[in-house]
């Protein structure tokens, strides 16, 4: 072996450990950084030639850095409702402020002030499909059509009523309805509040007439024109008080839409008339919130309560999650090695769920990282020593030629 080998060799070693203590400390500083994946470096011996029998040539070492992406950390709850974690395989699609694609697990997003945009701690936003036009079709191998996650784009929204339910008791002992002695027109009158297509409430005057011993006439009107009803319903009663017939009828809503009336929780039961009704539908209404399915659904979520689905979050994957490129902010590129992206959603195709109110953790072991700096530090010492051997024995061989 020569002079220049043992030297070399001695180089190769601290080399190859300052390598590894240089990933030792970057996962540590990371240890609380959401999402981050944990780098490694890997050796593997490099020989050269010996060439003549008895003249050995040293090798060296090789260094190899792997990241561990599929290596999952550990899910811990938060207080945002924001805050979305992976449960499973996948990566989030990101874009950064020139609109490049990038997959990442940190899903610690909050709105940004001046965009409305779901943005995360590296500045990168969150890209889904609109459900504007209904369900998406993703690019099973690309991110087109993929738009920044804003729900504030929904603005104030007004649901007109589609559907309304009167229940309750219809009084046994009503007398039928004689038009010669009453001066109403109507046995009992009640009201129901709907609302129209700009989100206007209008109440519609209820009149239900006794015609019969078992039937009874229901009649919506409006009432700025209390002389033609905008529905009408023949609803008629066996001997329990159960509806036999006309549970349900169409009622055309002023500015609105046409709806459907659901009568069949009627009875007829001798005791007090008690009615009561609902509807769906609200006056307008703005976005307030923002709510997420485990299938990556996001709701836009209104001041009243309600929600409605806007978009719809994808889970990107490669074939080879450890051999994507890491980029600055805690994102990933595809590489040769990686294979292509693969768009899905959640729960499909192996990819796992989303779970809101949550983040996932680094997957770096402090303590871990720790044992491997003191077996990098004791290794580097080592090969330290080598080289000084070597150039001790190079300095020898020097004073023999003088």
């Amino acid at each position: 072996m020569s002079l220049i080998g043992v030297l070399r060799t001695g180089v190769s070693g601290m080399n190859a450990q300052s390598n590894r203590i240089s990933t030792v400390a970057e996962n540590i500083q990371n240890a609380s950084t959401t999402g981050y994946k944990r780098t490694s470096a890997e050796f593997s011996s490099l020989l050269l030639d010996s060439g003549d029998v008895g003249n050995y040539n040293s090798g060296a070492v090789e260094t190899t850095l792997r990241r561990s992406v599929s290596e999952g950390g550990p899910i811990a709850s938060t207080n945002s409702d924001k805050d979305l974690a992976i449960q499973g395989n996948g990566f989030f699609v990101v874009s950064d402020a020139a609109g490049a694609p990038f997959m990442t697990r940190a899903g610690n997003f909050v709105v940004d002030g001046k965009t409305g945009n779901l943005v995360n701690a590296g500045g990168f936003t969150l890209m889904g499909y609109s459900l504007a036009n209904g369900t998406p079709n993703p690019v099973l191998n690309g991110v087109a059509d993929l738009k920044p996650v804003n729900v504030s784009v929904m603005g104030q929204e007004a649901r007109p009523s589609t559907s309304a339910t009167i229940s309750g008791n219809l009084s046994f002992e009503t007398p039928v309805y004689d038009p010669a002695t009453s001066t109403v027109g109507y046995s009992k009158k009640n009201s129901l509040k709907v609302y129209d297509n700009v989100g206007q409430p209008v109440t519609l005057d209820v009149q239900m007439t006794k015609t019969a011993a078992n039937t009874w006439s229901v009649k919506f009107f409006n009432p700025a024109d209390a002389t033609t009803p905008v529905g009408t319903a023949t609803v008629a009663f066996d001997g329990n008080g159960k509806v036999t017939s006309g549970g349900s009828t169409l009622v055309q809503v002023p500015n609105g839409r046409e709806i459907k009336v659901d009568l069949g929780g009627l009875t007829q039961l001798s005791g007090d008339h008690a009615l009561s009704g609902t509807a769906d539908g609200s006056s307008p209404t703005s976005v307030s919130g923002t709510a997420f399915g485990e299938d990556g659904t996001v709701y836009a979520v209104y001041s009243d309560g309600t929600r409605k689905a806007a978009f719809k979050v994808p889970l990107a994957d490669v074939a080879s999650p450890d051999n994507l490129s890491p980029r600055a902010g805690n994102v990933f590129t595809t590489s040769a090695e990686s294979g292509d992206i693969q768009i899905g959603f959640a729960g499909a195709g192996g990819r796992g769920i989303l779970k809101a109110g949550a983040l996932e953790q680094s997957n770096v072991d402090v303590s871990t990282e720790l044992t491997t700096m003191i077996e990098s530090q004791t290794v580097y010492t080592a090969n330290s020593k080598v080289f000084m051997t070597g150039n001790e024995l190079l300095e020898t061989l020097m004073n023999l030629k003088r």
